[in-house]
């Protein structure tokens, strides 16, 4: 039996936390941040690494216990990096179809070599809420955005992130595939590598 080393997840997604044990290993006993409270902390941050370590410090301060979190969006550079932080609320609270539907709107007259984009992950851990040096890890995978909706995979921008390696979009990849080259697994490679796990 392996002796497992407590981690919380700031999230409350449980997809994502079945995702990060399966990349963390069993290196770590991975615990959701629900488990010890329902509040989630406000976002104020300007970017996506302080958003990750604002929530990273509020699962360290409600558990006490270590904490990582990740904050993740799209970037598209015809927007100035927009959605970016606010990827998830985009079109208010309308979700997935709405936030897409928003994108593909506000692109609508952007030439196909003017589309490039960005999905960004930026993960921070803390060994205790006041941690004063965080482990920072980002990953970005490069892609750039279709003019509809392609696949049924995956989640958020998924459908029209077009993987020119791959030819085909976010959405057509299949989960494993997906966790190979996306920028979560990006980030968590680099994590790994800091931890030397």
């Amino acid at each position: 039996m392996t002796n497992r080393q407590p981690l919380v997840l700031a999230s409350h997604n449980k997809a994502k936390l079945a995702e990060l044990q399966k990349m963390l290993g069993d290196h770590f006993e991975v615990y959701s941040v629900a488990e010890f409270s329902s509040i989630e902390p406000e976002e104020t941050g300007l970017s996506f690494i302080e958003n990750a370590i604002l929530k990273a410090r509020h699962a360290a301060k409600v558990s006490g216990l270590p904490a990582l979190a990740d904050d993740s969006g799209l970037a598209v550079d015809a927007l100035k990096g927009a959605p970016g932080i606010y990827s998830a609320r985009y079109a208010g609270t309308g979700g997935d179809q709405a936030n897409n539907e928003k994108l593909l709107d506000a692109l609508k007259d952007v030439p196909e070599a003017h589309r490039g984009a960005q999905f960004i992950c930026a993960l921070a851990l803390v060994r205790h809420e006041l941690d004063p040096i965080p482990i920072i890890c980002e990953g970005i995978w490069q892609g750039s955005i279709l003019f509809a909706p392609q696949g049924q995979n995956g989640f958020g921008y998924d459908p029209l992130f077009w993987v020119e390696r791959e030819q085909c979009s976010s959405a057509e990849l299949n989960p494993e595939q997906k966790n190979q080259m996306s920028h979560r697994a990006k980030a968590m490679a680099l994590l790994k590598q800091r931890l030397a796990i």
